[in-house]
């Protein structure tokens, strides 16, 4: 196959593993489009085969002319001229053939593990709960915000429009001081620290695993080709495209800083009060790139790490494995962690973390050399800390009484900060 087949998903597998088709059957693809592909793909094969023959044939033909006595020399540069333009020809054919197998298979998702539960959003299945979730703060967040004078959205909204908030005064230093905490935390567990650009290429957004399915979430930048990201993890997941790793230099593990930009489309009414659903936010993401045999072990420690964040800022959560049919394109398995809301009465996702399995790196070519040969890497992702969503639910569970917020333990050494009173 060309190199744009080799980068969608594992054609193969789809032909002849079923536990991979019925994945992808399980996330919502419909079963026709997979039959397409499976298709298309074979009349690429055929016709590559015929490729690969005819230009076996032409070499022949042309060693011919070098050999062939002078009376027969015109004939063999007929005959080689003719294979010529009939390799051409076929070499269009499978050219024409082969895009369209790939815009057809670049819309498949990575299949859906077995472990998933079968199901949509409400369909998850409750891995852990954590913490005391008896609170009843006076205020919401959206209250407490502008309490504490931290939030400004109204003029946010006069200049930038909707979904915009300015943070405030101590609210910021407790922005930073969440950073810091968490970058520290991580780097002291041998994540490379690194600050991300927020801008990438059409290219390594497909790559990512982003395009085509959420297109419809990203802002783009027309002029220049560039797009703003949702997330670290893009730029993250391209530290190591097209490198061959050593296996003994595994797992790589990153922990990214950014702003993120979200379009939020499809969300009109939703959580319009406060910061808990913004256009622009920071945050920080875990990302690893690991061998095949290690990459399930690999979700467990950051999820683990998720939960220890949660648990030592004094979150009350739950931690939900997530159903097949509500699934990113490119996740095979995904735990969200949830804290608890008192506001709402329910618990609302904070972090998450996913296995993309060797998804991503087939796209972006990343392999691992070892004694057994080259193979496809495996990278998984996972919040450490999306910062103004964590100042949400902060402001309600910290919220004292008399107005006053208690600072978590774990951050007062990066703000110097122990109880904040109302001004």
């Amino acid at each position: 196959m060309t190199d744009s087949l080799t980068r969608v998903i594992d054609l193969k597998k789809l032909r002849d593993e079923e536990n991979y088709k019925s994945g992808m059957i399980r996330k919502g693809v419909e079963p026709e489009l997979i039959d397409d592909v499976l298709q298309r793909e074979e009349i690429c094969r055929k016709l590559l085969q015929e490729v690969e023959e005819l230009r076996s044939q032409q070499n022949a033909a042309s060693k011919d002319i070098g050999r062939a006595s002078a009376e027969d020399r015109d004939a063999k540069i007929a005959v080689a001229s003719s294979m010529k333009e009939l390799l051409q020809s076929k070499e269009a054919e499978y050219s024409s053939a082969a895009d369209t197998l790939n815009k057809l298979a670049i819309a498949l998702p990575n299949p859906a593990s077995e472990r998933c539960p079968d199901g949509g959003e409400e369909d998850y299945e409750v891995i852990d709960i954590t913490g005391d979730c008896n609170q009843t703060p006076s205020m919401t967040h959206s209250e407490y915000g502008e309490f504490m004078d931290w939030v400004e959205t109204e003029k946010a909204a006069e200049n930038m429009g909707s979904r915009f908030a300015y943070l405030k005064n101590e609210a910021v230093l407790l922005e930073f001081a969440l950073i810091q905490y968490v970058m520290s935390k991580l780097v002291g567990k041998g994540f490379t620290p690194v600050v991300t650009p927020v801008l990438v290429r059409e290219e390594m957004m497909i790559d990512a695993g982003f395009f085509p399915t959420d297109r419809n979430q990203v802002y783009e930048l027309p002029k220049d080709d560039l797009f703003l990201t949702g997330t670290s993890e893009v730029a993250l997941a391209g530290l190591h495209r097209g490198d061959l790793l050593e296996e003994s230099s595994l797992p790589a593990r990153y922990v990214g800083y950014s702003s993120c930009f979200r379009r939020e489309a499809g969300t009109y009414g939703k959580d319009t009060s406060g910061i808990f659903r913004v256009h622009q936010f920071d945050k920080v993401e875990m990302f690893s790139f690991c061998s095949p045999e290690e990459s399930w072990n690999e979700l467990e420690m950051l999820r683990e790490i998720e939960q220890e964040i949660l648990n030592e800022l004094g979150l009350p959560h739950r931690v939900i494995l997530v159903a097949s049919g509500d699934l990113g394109a490119p996740a095979a398995l995904k735990y969200d962690c949830e804290v608890w809301l008192p506001s709402e009465g329910q618990y609302r996702e904070l972090t998450s973390c996913s296995n993309y399995l060797d998804f991503s790196a087939r796209r972006m070519k990343t392999r691992i050399k070892s004694t057994e040969g080259n193979q496809l890497a495996h990278t998984l992702n996972g919040t450490a800390c999306a910062i103004g969503r964590t100042l949400v639910f902060l402001m309600e569970h910290c919220q004292q009484s008399d107005g006053s917020f208690v600072v978590p333990d774990v951050l007062r050494p990066f703000c110097n900060l122990d109880v904040i009173h109302p001004k």
